[in-house]
């Protein structure tokens, strides 16, 4: 804020102009629409899993657990989405991907399942796993 002038014991204050208030305006929305940019791009970084997962999330029911097996994938999980399985890898990185978004990892297993209910559409459902392998015709 300016003086303007200056008269006998009276002081005139120049309010801000249109411009002014524009540009605060402008600042405002900037921020606004950068942030939730910012807060997603840094993600869910140094999250301890813990010994297992239980919750819903976006209406569907994640459940993790670390795998009982006696087979040499130390630190595998058993992930399911609505009771259906999820079949995650572990990365030479310590990261995760699932079978549903091979494209990107993801730091616990509970992310990488977040992230496979963001990818699947409203009603649609992770596949039964067969009980056979290899090539069906």
């Amino acid at each position: 804020m300016a003086v303007v002038g200056v008269s006998r014991g009276s002081v005139a204050v120049a309010r801000p102009g249109r411009r002014a208030l524009l540009r605060g305006l402008i600042g405002v929305g900037a921020v606004a629409a950068v942030t939730p940019l910012l807060v997603a791009s840094r993600g869910f970084r140094n999250v301890d899993p813990g010994p297992g997962f239980d919750e819903m999330y976006r209406g569907r029911h994640l459940q993790g657990m670390p795998a009982q097996t006696g087979r040499s994938g130390e630190g595998s999980w058993q992930v399911t989405v609505d009771g259906r399985p999820l079949h995650l890898m572990r990365r030479a990185d310590g990261t995760w991907l699932s079978m549903i978004d091979h494209y990107r990892s993801y730091d616990t297993p509970l992310e990488a399942a977040r992230a496979a209910v963001d990818e699947l559409s409203p009603g649609e459902q992770l596949k039964e796993v067969g009980g056979h392998h290899g090539l069906h015709a």
